[in-house]
């Protein structure tokens, strides 16, 4: 390195996401003095909504502390195109505009999602490929391959005057992988051989013994699955999963079918993979208009959908509300993905429906129709053996996991284990690693275009609304305090009557006009003292009655 320390520089760590959650992956690391710390970021990644985010879209993470220190972060290097590790950049990188670095396959990726998108900005990135070391700011970056469930993720080393981190990113241990390197077990012990100070590792597995499968292994399942089928099959996976997607076309070609790709995110990710040279040797996939000329016996079906999307193809063809492809009893529908926690109930609900019409369908629970991407214990074991850590850092999990991964560093030697949240600051060199400040985090969410904190986007609202509904009342009173037309009511999400058995519209106008009856006429011209008293009365009398009190929107009018 040719930066050389000086007596006030430390050499930190700060996750804004991905620490205590599973998804949203983004943590920077620091150099230098306190006050004018130089940073890296790595990954700008993305979380989905539930239920209990009515009309989220995706969640992002709150940036407005990198939005304050921009003019001191020097890049952001993202690992993987996974969505949990890439899928903010093109929404927030417009507000900080620094140089990014990612391999090919991602940065296609994020080009072909931009083109999908009117309006997302044009990012430039520069390429890196594994074994490349570069040098940004105080900081030495050295990228190393790694197995996971999509093409070209990377490991990275980051060196500094004061120490070397390695930060794993999502990687497994897979003796035969699809597509891609093996993970690279003698860069890793080379690197550790040269003194690591920090591993922050992955710990989405680390409560579950042993090693992940290897994706060949899913690979002759598939290939099983389909040589018994009679009648069609189809496929959900990630669209992401680009080796998981070839190895259902090399059990289609075995079986003398062809594949039929359905859905936008499955054809930009091939049409990516294609262009890099990773689908070579396989029979063109179809287009979707295809698939209704192909004999039942002759057809795989690749559907966006494994995880419950209501938009995407696997529900619409479960509704038989797809334009191009449907179902009939006797077919099978494979879901070669896990569920991600908060999903399955949308995923049952699919199911369920696909069962009713006499679809079979295949889990992971019957047959090993999906692996992990993620390292469980014995992989964990073999990574802390070849990078011999004196700090590590649990990061990529729930609490239940980064306690379990941590349990694991201690037992496996580890001097100083952190377990940290987002938002903290824990420096890592010089001295002990411990947690030194913290910085403003949380989250964003986008619904529609708009992105916006939770109150700026509705949603507390949006939750009132779909536990107690929503009345409106419009009253239009004359310049003398009198009711000059009869007021107007609108209930939305109310029962249609009480306990007492009167409609609720009754009740309402019963309120509203014993409301302004009670406020004397000279008072009557003060609007918003009458638009206050109604609302309260109406929200009163509705509680009485139901046990519940709605949003209530009053409008009056003086004329």
């Amino acid at each position: 390195m040719s930066a050389k320390k000086a007596a006030t520089d430390d050499f930190v760590f700060l996750p804004l996401g991905g620490v205590g959650e599973i998804g949203m992956n983004l943590a920077l690391y620091g150099y230098g003095p306190s006050n004018r710390r130089r940073w890296i970021g790595i990954d700008f990644g993305i979380s989905f909504g539930g239920p209990d985010l009515p009309g989220v879209d995706v969640v992002l993470p709150d940036i407005r502390y990198m939005v304050e220190e921009r003019d001191f972060i020097d890049a952001i290097i993202i690992t993987h195109a996974h969505e949990d590790h890439f899928g903010a950049l093109l929404d927030l990188w417009p507000r900080l505009r620094v140089p990014v670095y990612a391999s090919p396959f991602t940065a296609g990726l994020l080009n072909a999602k931009r083109a999908a998108q009117p309006g997302a900005p044009e990012i430039p990135i520069t390429i890196v490929n594994p074994g490349d070391r570069i040098t940004i700011g105080d900081f030495e970056v050295e990228f190393i391959a790694v197995a996971h469930s999509i093409l070209e993720p990377m490991a990275l080393a980051i060196r500094t005057p004061l120490g070397t981190v390695v930060h794993t990113g999502d990687w497994k241990l897979d003796p035969e992988p699809v597509i891609g390197p093996l993970t690279d077990a003698a860069r890793l012990a080379a690197i550790g051989d040269e003194g690591v100070l920090a591993l922050v590792c992955d710990s989405t597995n680390a409560m579950r013994e042993g090693r992940s499968p290897s994706e060949t292994e899913v690979g002759r399942s598939l290939t099983e699955i389909v040589k018994e089928a009679t009648g069609r099959v189809a496929f959900t996976t990630f669209a992401s999963n680009v080796g998981r997607i070839k190895s259902i076309a090399l059990a289609a070609q075995a079986a003398d079918r062809q594949v039929v790709v359905v859905g936008r995110a499955l054809r930009r990710a091939i049409e990516v993979a294609t262009e890099l040279g990773y689908m070579e040797g396989l029979p063109p996939f179809l287009d979707e208009e295809s698939y209704g000329y192909l004999p039942r016996t002759k057809v795989v079906a690749i559907l966006t959908g494994s995880q419950g999307e209501p938009r995407a193809a696997l529900a619409r063809i479960a509704e038989d509300e797809h334009k191009f492809v449907g179902l009939s009893p006797g077919d099978t529908v494979v879901f070669s993905a896990r569920p991600i926690p908060g999903n399955e109930k949308a995923i049952g609900n699919i199911i369920n429906a696909l069962c009713d019409q006499g679809i079979v369908v295949i889990t992971d629970r019957d047959r090993l129709v999906h692996v992990s991407g993620h390292p469980r214990r014995d992989e964990l074991a073999e990574m802390y053996g070849w990078v011999r850590p004196e700090i590590a850092i649990p990061v990529h999990g729930e609490a239940m996991h980064l306690w379990a991964h941590a349990a694991f560093a201690r037992d496996m030697g580890v001097k100083q284990v952190v377990l940290t949240e987002n938002g903290n600051i824990v420096r890592l060199a010089p001295g002990p690693a411990e947690e030194i400040d913290d910085v403003p985090v949380g989250r964003l969410f986008k619904d529609g275009i708009i992105i916006a904190d939770e109150a700026g986007v509705g949603v507390p609202d949006r939750r009132k609304l779909a536990f107690a509904g929503h009345v409106a009342i419009s009253v239009v009173l004359d310049s003398k305090g009198g009711i000059a037309v009869d007021p107007e009511i609108a209930l939305t999400g109310l029962p249609i009557q009480g306990v007492s058995g009167h409609p609720f519209e009754e009740t309402v106008m019963t309120a509203v006009l014993g409301t302004i009856e009670s406020i004397p006429r000279a008072r009557r011209r003060d609007s918003e003292l009458v638009r206050e008293a109604i609302r309260r009365s109406v929200r009163a009398s509705v509680r009485q009655a139901w046990g519940k009190k709605p949003l209530c929107t009053v409008f009056v009018a003086i004329v």
